[in-house]
């Protein structure tokens, strides 16, 4: 990079520094803590916590005959859906955490237990050892057999009927139980282990399903997403003929880190070009006038995940705007987002929405594929896949789950599209923005999603 291209990036960046969405002042969050201390976000995460126990989990469990949902795990080896059961403050499950949801029924709600570690800040009933330890007053925690033990008391004092696990030869989300811990496990339960089911819904669901407190924080995270890679995707990041891919992507890397942000994974920037094909460009490009850009793009806050695709043009000398064609070729892939959007109903499984999506857009004509998954928790986050990039002919098990309410979705697809401009040569226009599936099914983007192309100057 050039000593002037340096210098330009670090004036970009401290001008970035100063910029912020308008909603930022309005939520009364300081412009240089976008979304207040970590103190002030675990206040907030545990609210959060609170009512996805208290209204979605006896919701998830109903739904599917569960009337206890036993999650063992150790420490280092945590269950997928451990950090959606814990407060934002505990990192691990100590050494040993069985947690035990008991429904006790309408109107009295799900107990919560915990074998071992704490008790959330009083969301859970945290069982300790029977025995003082040295330190006068405070027990020792549980060890070893004392918790199967007490597991075994726990479940003949409620006689469950269906006790639900997380194993599943499909569902990453559903098959936290480990093989030895399920051999201790079992062995505790004696003639319990008859009532045991493998039922990947309760997982899944339970990670799906945000509550409603959740959305205005995690638009912000939108805009904030969209701010970045307007600014990326600028001359204020990006000089022709000099910078590379790879300076883009490590100046989106260090402005997430600088804001204060998680990425959940390393940004990426491709370029393509008239007259070239990608194998020639290599890994590395400087980026050219006349090119079109793209980015993959995510960041992880306040235990939510983002996923953003957007693309760019660079203008030629007296361009003031992109071809005709490159334009066209967007329209499209905006066209297969209305049409998901059409399908995706909710109790519809991925699959379903996946081939009516495809046999809509195939029969409008476009070239594209289709690769959506749910986001929150996690950024390949938990329910239906509609589609992966290399299998349109649906997903079996993780394509089966049915689309609900009160979810997101990355839209994560590509259409392409022969450029006459470009001498008839077919341009990727991969798009991907976060989608709601509304509380009355409706659905919607986050923000607002990418319907121009970002153009450099």
């Amino acid at each position: 990079m050039s000593v002037r291209r340096a210098a330009a990036l670090l004036v970009a960046i401290a001008t970035l520094a100063t910029v912020v969405p308008a909603n930022a002042q309005q939520s009364g969050f300081r412009h240089d803590r976008p979304f207040g201390t970590l103190r002030e976000q675990a206040a907030i995460q545990q609210q959060w916590l609170e009512e996805r126990l208290t209204v979605n989990l006896p919701k998830v469990m109903r739904e599917q005959g569960v009337d206890m949902w036993v999650v063992p795990m150790r420490e280092y080896n945590e269950d997928p859906v451990f950090r959606a059961l814990v407060s934002a403050t505990s990192f691990a499950a100590r050494r040993r955490t069985i947690y035990v949801f008991f429904d006790r029924g309408e109107g009295e709600g799900v107990e919560r237990l915990a074998l071992g570690g704490g008790s959330m800040g009083g969301l859970y009933e945290a069982y300790r050892a029977p025995r003082a330890t040295e330190r006068a007053g405070v027990q020792a925690e549980l060890w070893g057999a004392q918790q199967w033990q007490l597991l075994a008391q726990v479940v003949q004092e409620r006689d469950p009927q269906v006790i639900g696990i997380n194993a599943s030869t499909e569902h990453n989300f559903a098959d936290g139980l480990t093989a030895a811990e399920w051999e201790a496990m079992s062995e505790a339960l004696g003639d319990y282990s008859d009532r045991v089911v493998r039922n990947p819904r309760l997982a899944i669901d339970y990670l799906a399903l945000g509550v409603p407190a959740m959305t205005p924080v995690y638009r912000k995270m939108q805009t904030y997403v969209h701010q970045i890679i307007g600014t990326a995707f600028s001359s204020a990041i990006i000089t022709p003929g000099e910078t590379t891919t790879q300076d883009v992507v490590w100046w989106m890397r260090q402005r997430v880190h600088d804001l204060g942000f998680g990425s959940w994974f390393q940004p990426s920037v491709s370029v393509q070009r008239r007259g070239v094909d990608s194998a020639s460009l290599g890994s590395d490009p400087v980026i050219e006038r006349g090119d079109v850009l793209h980015t993959d793009f995510g960041i992880y806050v306040m235990g939510m995940a983002t996923d953003t695709q957007h693309m760019a043009y660079v203008l030629r000398e007296g361009e003031f705007g992109a071809p005709e064609g490159l334009q066209a070729a967007l329209a499209n892939a905006n066209r297969l987002q209305d049409i998901l959007l059409e399908e995706m109903e909710p109790g519809r499984s991925g699959n379903e929405v996946l081939y009516s999506t495809l046999e809509t857009m195939r029969a409008e004509g476009l070239n594209g594929t289709m690769y959506t998954h749910p986001i929150g928790d996690h950024g390949h986050g938990a329910g239906p896949l509609i589609g992966l990039w290399d299998y349109q002919e649906g997903v079996p098990g993780r394509g089966d789950v049915p689309v609900l309410a009160n979810m997101w979705f990355s839209t994560e697809l590509q259409v392409t599209t022969p450029v006459a401009e470009w001498d008839g040569q077919p341009v990727r226009m991969a798009l991907e923005e976060e989608a709601e599936v509304m509380a009355n099914g409706e659905r919607g983007w986050s923000i607002r999603r990418q319907t121009e192309l970002h153009l450099i100057h």
